[in-house]
């Protein structure tokens, strides 16, 4: 996982000098970079730097071990959006931020959706592909041949769960402003979700060989003690997580400060990577057994749904208390930076969505994926024709594929077997 630290400091050290160079609106604002964080929790010493790191990591391993053992209580998609809100709640208290701040200041309004769009993107464009050479990488190392990340039929509600708010998002384009009627929706389609998740049954004994040492063993134990670890850790990795996101944020942004990059790069690129830094460990090390790799991109997908739900849900309520009444968000002009940042948003969803509608994730799916990322990252001026490029991707991909789409046909399924089994369930 390390060989991601570099690849991550090219890339925005390429971003940082063509966007200095070409585009005036990224120079940095030194200033207004310091005025979006609270007071005295820039690190006063380079020892405050290195703190938050291991607490990060560290606090990622127990909750994924947690999680590990959760898929036996319940099911592993419920398991795996619980461990999705632990992970997100660094980007959330960044989301919170940045909206509370646009209340009061509306120059900064842009900002609200630079984050979440870029973590979005980050996601799916980065994350997803390296769980695939992850698996890939470590396969080849035994010797093992590795073509695809094979999904289960159940693994399809998180595919559906990923579409309908994509779809959702149109009409969120289409109206341009975000409003607490937005909320109210996205909130009940991430609650429908987990309700979906939780009629699934829990993971079948012979899985346990394959999961990790720590969590295995605990497998042994009382369920009780199975549950007593689960719920203990969950709370005291989602603590440790809570307390240190800030001054881990922090660190990173006096760094970035100290480096040059403007508060636009920051909020959109570096914030949401480092944010999200919890689920990228918990997953790669996933990936790195190769048969978890299915449950590594479906965590990555929990927290898509996640971000795409119930952070966006959030916006509207902290803006609108932080302003004092209540008032949409507005997202500009429809050619304007934030409604392309969303529009584009949505087609790399979309052409994601696709890809997964065939219930296997492939080499050439992550490279396009990875690709398509990385010119849109390197190239910002082009969006729009990104989008055009993502949404004929996308439909490329449905008609090539047309006769292996078999992911609503896996839900559809899914959700009947799940019925027939709550009726064979004693009262």
């Amino acid at each position: 996982m390390l060989w991601l630290l570099p690849f991550l400091a090219v890339i925005l050290a390429g971003q940082f000098l063509y966007l200095r160079k070409r585009d005036p609106r990224f120079r940095p604002r030194r200033a207004a970079m310091l005025a979006a964080v609270p007071a005295g929790s820039l690190p006063s010493n380079p020892v405050s730097y290195l703190w938050p790191f291991p607490a990060v990591i560290g606090s990622a391993f127990a909750i994924g071990w947690a999680a590990e053992v959760a898929q036996f209580i319940l099911s592993q998609g419920f398991a795996l959006a619980i461990l999705a809100w632990l992970q997100v709640l660094p980007e959330f208290a960044v989301e919170g931020a940045i909206a509370w701040r646009a209340a009061h200041d509306p120059e900064a309004i842009h900002l609200v959706t630079a984050n979440f769009t870029g973590a979005n993107r980050i996601l799916i464009g980065v994350g997803w592909p390296l769980i695939f050479f992850t698996a890939w990488a470590f396969a080849r190392r035994r010797g093992e041949a590795y073509r695809e990340v094979s999904l289960r039929p159940d693994h399809s509600i998180e595919v559906v769960a990923l579409l309908v708010p994509t779809l959702y998002f149109v009409a969120i384009y289409l109206k341009g402003t975000l409003t607490l009627v937005d909320t109210a929706i996205l909130t009940g389609l991430y609650g429908f979700y987990l309700w979906l998740l939780n009629r699934l049954p829990p993971e079948e004994e012979s899985e346990k060989e394959h999961i990790g040492k720590i969590p295995r063993e605990v497998l042994r134990r009382s369920r009780r003690v199975q549950v007593l670890f689960a719920v203990g850790v969950f709370l005291a990795g989602g603590i440790v997580l809570y307390y240190s996101a800030e001054p881990f944020l922090a660190a990173m942004l006096a760094i970035a400060l100290s480096l040059g990059f403007s508060e636009f790069l920051f909020i959109q690129w570096f914030a949401p990577f480092l944010s999200e830094f919890p689920e990228k460990v918990t997953s790669f090390r996933w990936a790195t057994s190769i048969r978890l790799a299915p449950m590594a991109l479906m965590n990555m997908i929990s927290s898509k749904v996640n971000q795409w739900t119930a952070l966006v849900a959030m916006i509207p309520i902290v803006y609108v208390a932080g302003l004092g009444r209540i008032e949409d968000i507005p997202l500009g002009d429809i050619h304007g930076l934030q409604r392309v940042e969303i529009l584009l948003t949505i087609a790399q969803s979309i052409y994601a969505v696709a890809l997964l509608l065939k219930m296997r994730f492939t080499r050439l799916d992550a490279l396009l994926l990875f690709a398509f990322w990385l010119f849109q990252f390197l190239e910002p001026g082009l969006r729009e024709e990104m989008v055009l490029v993502y949404l004929a991707v996308a439909l490329a991909t449905v008609v090539l594929h047309r006769k292996e789409l078999r992911a609503l046909r896996d839900f559809r399924q899914t959700l009947r077997t799940s019925r027939e089994q709550k009726k064979k369930t004693p009262a």
